[in-house]
């Protein structure tokens, strides 16, 4: 790690070290010695800039939340369509995994395995956010006439993260070789309602 370089821009580098380090399709578990050396600095330098492994996966998981939410709120905001919202979103959750396969261990909880409880709590958190999002976007089509005044919007929400929990799953657990977004043309209509 560059001493010249600004604690922000050290931070950075440790958390762009673990998602890379996440990536491995063996699932190695990233330990602090591993980041260390990694890095070439010692596991004290490490916590000189995060207090806890658990900071360090907090980080992670705060660059998600803001990469998300950045997209799904552009979506809902540039797309008048809800059921295109929809599409967008779940076509947007899908390439985001297979863009960061690291991170797509923590989104399903895959790196959180042994490390403190209350960073999978952030998951299922980031999670119902995405959910309540569909399901707003979900009404908006009902509003439109895309859907029935009647229709189970807590229900259709529900199987959309699920397919997409689905999809991260498998692209995990395949060693990252099922694309999570190779079916998604025929998927989407058996989604849509």
């Amino acid at each position: 790690m560059n001493t010249a370089a600004k604690p922000s821009e050290k931070k950075l580098l440790i958390l762009q070290t673990i998602a890379q380090a996440l990536e491995a399709p063996d699932g190695e578990k990233v330990t602090t010695a591993l980041l260390a050396r990694k890095l070439d600095v010692s596991e004290a330098a490490l916590y000189r800039h995060f207090a806890s492994k658990a900071q360090m996966y907090e980080g992670l998981i705060e660059f998600i939340e803001s990469s998300l939410f950045s997209v799904i709120n552009k979506i809902s905001s540039d797309e008048e369509n809800g059921l295109k919202q929809v599409e967008l979103v779940m076509s947007a959750l899908l390439t985001f995994a297979q863009k960061n396969r690291g991170l797509t261990r923590v989104l399903i909880g895959d790196a959180l395995v042994h490390e403190n409880p209350r960073l999978q709590a952030r998951i299922n958190q980031l999670l119902d956010r995405i959910e309540a999002s569909l399901k707003q976007s979900l009404r908006v089509a009902a509003a439109q006439g895309a859907l029935p005044e009647n229709h189970d919007f807590t229900a259709h929400a529900d199987a959309l993260i699920c397919h997409t929990l689905g999809r991260w799953h498998r692209f995990v657990k395949s060693g990252f070789k099922d694309d999570p977004l190779a079916a998604w043309p025929a998927q989407w209509p058996l989604l849509a309602g």
